[in-house]
């Protein structure tokens, strides 16, 4: 559920220098909702091509004041909504559909109308909560999902390969790893974490507080979230999972100081060094079930006072290790790729997917070959203090240790036992099997293309996001010959509580510049000029989201506050047209970040392509994902075409003078 965020060398870390974009969008089916997806995320801030540089502000102490000041998340016109979302609908719908649509759209606006009767319901909500948005979306686009939190929802993020090859090096790599989380977690309990400016806008850091001490709790129909930090006795340990089995590890001395790496490292060496770890069963393989069978599993597991016990210490845990055993092996071209794939959901029950707890908001992951990352459940916070806290652990973990550890005793790390009834075994083995199949599904392609990065976009004084987003969608209408709708999110952090709306990257503009682009009869010239005009739509309508003005979020508002009034579902949500513009076919998200990383995560429909991307000065990283079963979809198609449309907008641009608008 995926956004754009970067840092500038003067704030390191703090600064958000460049933003508006997505996570990813995972659709709900059968929901209120209707075909609306399981969403994604985005960092806020304006695009590059917007983007001066970002201050921050240490308010230590004053994080409700600061919140307090935040504005309150419009509600839109309902008639400029209307007007938008028709426009929106134009590249990817046939003219008769959009006919009858725009008659459907008409007739819920009018005057007196339901739409009215509807729209005025909502403003009257916005005076009357923080956040009109935030306690609906959180229900259906995280807890009411019930598909696997794993692919569907829960994106992996791969850091560049470590300079290690063994347990000893994984283990002091893990090690200095947990110590930069928790020197970050200083910040976030101290209150003393960088306000965010964008000029002169102070922007929502509530999701900074969400992600630590929080976990994902199953439920029959709907899930929930459970935060510990808030609690009177917040948590002092994590968990660390190694070789399928799950260990308590306090962080912190008796004096309320944080471990040191070479204290961490000895306790890892004791995890890794307990006996009898070979024939446990993997409890952590349930967490990738569907989200009603799980419910069913974990009400039965938790029966047992001891699996209860076990349960809630992972639950309270500040965060989780997975120290993971070995991967496939495979060619070094594919190595990124296969390292994705291990982020995202672990390879299958053979290999680490059973070394996880998928409900945990945070798990870094830790291979013996040096592949590192992490892999986060979306519905407490969005990318961004991800982000940043990954970022600041990276960087963390290149300095040297200073800190010299004094020698006292350490209380062994505390390995949770869970009671594995046969009825639970039951349930482990139809989870390694659906596992498995939803891993031999996913194909995945992580390219490193090193042609060019943002310097070229820049240099034409074109926004590299939007940049990008142009050769996607050129990249898509030369395999498929048409336009799909495409998600981009936009963060709402300008707002109080502010979560995400939609880019919809497919415009009437794009439209005509990819039909236009391989058009023999079109003169470059021409060409160049629909290039430039794509790119400033997607601009414009970058602006109209992170300012709370675009249409996505306020239509789902219309829709569920008719259901929360049990109104019948009004005709324009039961509009095949409006199925189809939530039928994410790409569905995609630019993570800047200051280390040279990529994130993934898979498909949000069935025949459709998960596409992140990483754009660094001079290279961009990208992943890919599709389903095999899909005969229409192909993950290395698409890498290839993305590769080929960037590299042709770059010639083009060569090839023309610069256009006079």
């Amino acid at each position: 559920m995926r956004p754009t965020w970067g840092y500038d060398t003067k704030h390191n870390f703090h600064s958000v220098c460049a933003v508006a974009v997505s996570y990813k969008l995972c659709h709900l089916s059968q929901t209120l909702l209707g075909t609306v997806a399981k969403m994604g995320v985005g960092k806020f801030a304006k695009p590059c091509y917007l983007m001066r540089p970002v201050s921050v502000k240490r308010l230590g102490g004053r994080y409700l004041t600061h919140q307090s000041g935040l504005p309150t998340l419009p509600v839109p016109p309902l008639q400029q909504t209307c007007e938008r979302y028709l426009n929106a609908l134009e590249p990817i719908v046939e003219v008769d559909e959009l006919k009858r649509t725009k008659e459907l759209v008409d007739f819920f606006q009018k005057p007196g109308g339901v739409g009215e009767r509807l729209q005025k319901g909502l403003e009257k909500r916005a005076t009357k909560t923080e956040n009109w948005l935030s306690e609906w979306w959180v229900k259906v686009a995280y807890l009411d999902y019930r598909l696997p939190v794993v692919v569907h929802s829960s994106p992996g993020l791969v850091l560049p390969r470590m300079n290690f090859n063994n347990k000893q090096g994984q283990i002091r790599f893990a090690a200095k790893l947990i110590a930069g989380v928790l020197d970050f977690k200083t910040m976030i309990d101290n209150e003393t974490l960088p306000v965010e400016f964008l000029g002169d806008k102070p922007m929502c850091m509530n999701q900074y507080y969400e992600v630590l001490s929080s976990c994902r709790i199953p439920g029959l129909k709907r899930d929930s979230i459970v935060n510990h930090a808030k609690g009177t006795k917040p948590p002092k340990h994590i968990t660390v999972v190694y070789n399928f089995q799950f260990f308590k590890l306090d962080v912190y001395n008796s004096d309320g100081t944080p471990l040191t790496t070479d204290q961490l490292f000895v306790q890892l060496q004791r995890i890794c060094s307990t006996p009898g770890l070979d024939n446990a069963e993997p409890v952590g393989i349930l967490t990738t079930q569907h989200r009603d069978s799980w419910g069913k599993t974990y009400l039965n597991l938790i029966k047992d006072k001891t699996n209860k016990e076990s349960v809630l210490e992972i639950q309270r845990s500040i965060f989780t290790v997975c120290l993971d055993g070995s991967m496939p092996q495979v060619s070094e071209e594919m190595s990124r790729s296969r390292a994705a794939l291990q982020m995202l959901h672990g390879g299958g029950s053979r290999w680490n997917s059973g070394n996880r707890w998928f409900d945990k908001t945070l798990q870094f992951i830790v291979g013996e070959d040096g592949s590192c990352g992490a892999n986060y459940e979306h519905a407490p916070a969005e990318g961004p203090p991800i982000v940043a806290l990954i970022d600041h652990v990276v960087e963390f973990t290149r300095k040297q240790d200073l800190v010299r550890t004094p020698m006292v005793p350490l209380p062994m790390p505390k390995k949770l036992e869970f009671k594995v009834t046969s009825e639970i075994k039951k349930d482990i083995e139809e989870a390694k099997q659906s596992m498995n199949r939803l891993a031999d599904d996913l194909d995945m392609r992580v390219v490193v293309f090193k042609h060019f990065g943002k310097n070229v976009p820049k240099a034409f004084k074109m926004s590299p996001d939007a940049f990008i987003q142009m050769a996607l969608q050129l990249a898509f209408y030369r395999m498929y010959q048409r336009c799909c709708a495409t998600y981009e999110s936009a963060s709402l952090r300008m707002f109080r509580l502010g979560r995400t709306d939609t880019i919809r990257s497919a415009s009437s503009a794009s439209a005509a510049f990819v039909k236009a682009f391989d058009d023999m009869t079109v003169q470059n010239t021409e060409k160049r000029d629909l290039m430039e005009k794509a790119v400033k739509a997607h601009k414009l309508y970058t602006n109209m989201a992170i300012t709370g003005q675009a249409i996505d979020r306020h239509l789902l508002g219309l829709k569920m506050l008719a259901a929360e009034e049990k109104l019948p579902v009004p005709d324009v949500f039961t509009d095949p047209s409006y199925a189809k513009a939530l039928h994410y076919q790409l569905s995609t998200s630019q993570v800047p970040s200051k280390t040279d990383c990529v994130m993934c995560f898979g498909p949000v429909v069935s025949n459709g392509y998960g596409f992140c991307y990483n754009p660094m000065e001079d290279h961009i990283n990208y992943a890919v994902s599709a389903f095999n079963s899909c005969a229409e979809t192909n993950a290395a198609r698409m890498a290839h075409s993305m590769e080929t449309a960037l590299l042709d907008m770059r010639t083009l641009l060569e090839l023309t003078p610069k256009s006079k608008l």
